[in-house]
């Protein structure tokens, strides 16, 4: 599927005893106080101080008095002997005594709050391994009666063997073989866009999916090298000969984070949450509506019914990722609660949150650590996964040039600089590769704004833009030819993409001419296209305001845009702003990317029926004559049929131009040395594989929990 490019309860449960251990220390605090009080100071007005009354003092015993008085005389004696009153070393080191006496106090009662909270964690840790010994006492004594019984537990040779590991671990496993492995130390990334949610169905970015891949697990992964199916919480599965059915069988020793069996039953709420209308999850409603049924019909077995035939029914099925349903469940009565939630993230993975509810934005980070639960027969290699939050492009590789994250994405024009840099490639792996999962950036076209046609609504008017859109010069002079033209959303490398179709090159003539045909002149002559109304042709081009290479662009699209007469209005804008624009269709034209797969299912960005608000055809493109090509494709399983039905979407879209499609970037990666194993697969580049396959030797470790 695309995607785009509080407190915690043990809190709640001592503040009681938190509250007391504050109310003792200021009522102590306060009995020291009240001498000093009567000795230094007249008693005024009431107030409150960590929840209890105390009286103010001030510094002076009487208040002060009027000095004026006839010439000649003398002051009266009782305020001569208030005047003579002064501040000695003596009151002066007595105040400083109890500033220093304040400062302890307050301190003592910080230092009070952190130890409530080590003894909070303390609480819930112990409360898990008791859990996890209640099921160990239940193992072993299950073991017990088998051997009692007379039954074969195991053999002595082979118990760790690697005969004896799942297809899906065999990779990460080998890893772990190798000398100088150790599991532990830290993986730290960053992200270069702040994250709104990490909540999965509510969140709709790449940056929230990585996350998650992490947390949540699904029935099936696929090898990262032959691509094949292969079980991770499915043991086996089976389809029936119509191909309609999927019979899946689960694993029994699989729990979830917080130490709940995840079952089949857990799998069927998956599905009747993410269909339920008042969850806001359209788009992945859309990727769902195949299929008919999924019934948990035992513990540990769950069938999938499809309405129809569906060329990628296994993926559709083995790769939904289950959400434990103690854990989501009664958000389908507080529906309003999930939608608007940003960290409800519990999962099987081999990582989580350290609070399941606790996320938010303003952390500036995403943390994830290991699943002291975790199943797989291969430990996690990281005992703790970080993002940072760094925005801006420069600041982003300072840090990594001072060693607090352990990669770095570079932009063209620095790739080519830090190439050159000794210090920096001492210490770091590259990686130059056109992953072909990486998909496409894209300048969207919205046809319908409001209630209104735009002036994009004319097939016309976005040829014109794509023949005035350089996009070779683009991808050689703003990313030094580590880029290429899009065609289409299908990837050139792939049966999908029709060979004959060739990326169109600038052309100003026939720019010209379509936008003439349009009802576009320049009425008035002052070198601006008007339409018939008399209305200048111009528009605002929203994008992601941190990316140095796209205002590149956009200044270098706004030049040639002008040649043709056409006023480009550049709108750099927020991450947070853009997806709130995309969800209320707020834009005229927008710049951003689509992630890809193996196969692409274009169904979701540019079908007919998908352009509803929060649904994934976000600029309002409908043509009867796609929609039939993709529900024909999508329903065909036989590839050999299927791919020449790709390859008619594809010439339809080539046509109407809904986006003018871009560029096919390449990554270019600077990878800290620490990092163990990495390889290039058919799926990328394996840094982000689960089960984790990279790792840091215990020589060159250097973070500790």
């Amino acid at each position: 599927m695309p995607v785009w490019l509080g407190n915690n309860t043990a809190d709640r449960g001592n503040s009681k005893g938190r509250t007391h251990a504050y109310y003792n220390n200021c009522r102590s605090l306060i009995k020291f106080l009240r001498p000093a009080a009567n000795l230094y100071g007249k008693r005024t007005p009431t107030y409150w101080m960590c929840g209890v009354r105390v009286d103010a003092f001030v510094s002076c015993r009487h208040r002060p008095v009027s000095t004026s008085r006839r010439a000649g005389e003398r002051p009266h004696g009782g305020v001569a002997r208030q005047m003579e009153r002064r501040f000695t070393a003596k009151d002066i080191t007595f105040l400083a005594f109890l500033l220093m006496l304040l400062i302890s106090i307050i301190l003592s009662m910080y230092q009070i709050d952190r130890q409530w909270t080590k003894m909070d964690e303390m609480q819930r840790t112990m409360a898990e391994q008791a859990d996890d010994l209640r099921s160990l006492r239940s193992l072993v004594r299950s073991i017990d009666q088998r051997v009692q019984g007379g039954v074969v537990v195991g053999g002595a040779e082979g118990a760790a063997a690697a005969d004896d590991i799942p297809d899906a671990f065999v990779r990460a496993f080998e890893a772990s073989t190798q000398p100088g492995y150790q599991a532990g130390d830290w993986l730290v990334s960053a992200f270069s866009v702040g994250l709104k949610t990490i909540t999965p169905l509510v969140s709709t970015d790449a940056y929230a999916s990585e996350v998650q891949g992490y947390v949540q697990e699904s029935l099936l992964t696929r090898d990262p090298d032959t691509l094949a199916w292969k079980g991770l919480i499915a043991e086996q599965w089976e389809v029936s000969k119509d191909g309609l059915t999927f019979t899946f069988k689960l694993r029994d020793d699989v729990k979830f984070s917080d130490g709940q069996p995840l079952t089949a039953h857990d799998v069927a709420f998956t599905f009747a949450f993410v269909m339920n209308d008042q969850i806001a999850a359209p788009r992945e409603r859309a990727y769902y509506e195949k299929i008919a049924s999924v019934t948990a019909t035992a513990d540990y077995e769950v069938v999938f019914v499809f309405r129809e035939p569906y060329f990628n029914s296994l993926a559709l099925a083995g790769g939904m990722a289950i959400m434990p349903r103690h854990f989501y469940e009664p958000y389908l009565k507080k529906a309003h609660e999930f939608n608007e939630s940003r960290g409800l993230l519990l999962g099987s993975g081999p990582y989580r949150l350290k609070d399941a509810k606790g996320w938010t934005p303003d952390l500036g980070l995403v943390e994830l650590e290991r699943n002291p639960r975790y199943w797989g027969p291969v430990l996690p290699a990281f005992d703790r996964l970080l993002w940072k939050v760094i925005e801006n492009d420069s600041a982003r590789l300072t840090t990594y040039r001072n060693g607090e994250i352990d990669s770095y994405s570079a932009r063209p024009l620095e790739y080519k600089r830090l190439l050159a840099d000794e210090e920096l490639t001492a210490r770091s792996q590259t990686f130059e590769y056109m992953s072909p999962t990486a998909g496409y950036t894209y300048i969207g076209w919205n046809q319908q704004r409001g209630a209104q046609k735009t002036r994009f609504a004319d097939a016309r008017v976005r040829q014109a833009m794509t023949y005035l859109t350089d996009r070779q010069r683009i991808a050689e002079e703003i990313f030094l030819g580590y880029a290429e033209p899009a065609i289409s959303p299908f990837n050139p490398t792939t049966r999908q993409h029709d060979p004959s179709l060739k990326a169109r090159e600038l052309d100003l003539d026939k720019a010209r001419a379509l936008l003439r045909d349009a009802g576009y002149a320049d009425n008035d002559g002052d070198g601006v296209l008007e339409d018939a109304d008399g209305k200048p042709f111009t528009f605002e081009l929203v994008y992601f305001q941190d990316s140095e290479d796209t205002r590149r662009m956009v200044l270098f699209l706004k030049d040639i845009y002008a040649r043709a007469g056409i006023i480009l209005q550049p709108k750099p804008t927020e991450w947070s702003v853009m997806l709130d624009l995309i969800n209320k269709r707020d834009f005229e034209a927008i710049t951003l990317g689509w992630t890809s797969g193996v196969e692409t299912d274009i169904f979701q960005i540019f079908h007919g029926s998908q352009t509803a608000t929060g649904a994934d055809n976000f600029v309002g493109y409908k043509s009867p004559e796609l929609d039939a090509a993709i529900d024909e494709a999508r329903a065909t399983v036989d590839e050999d049929k299927r791919m020449p039905m790709w390859q008619r979407c594809e010439r339809i879209l080539y046509e109407d131009q809904p986006y003018t499609f871009l560029l096919r970037r390449q990554s270019l990666r600077f990878i800290d040395k620490r990092i163990h194993n990495l390889k290039i697969t058919r799926l990328g580049l394996n840094l982000g594989s689960v089960p984790i396959e990279v790792y840091v030797p215990g020589a060159m470790h250097k973070y500790t929990n």
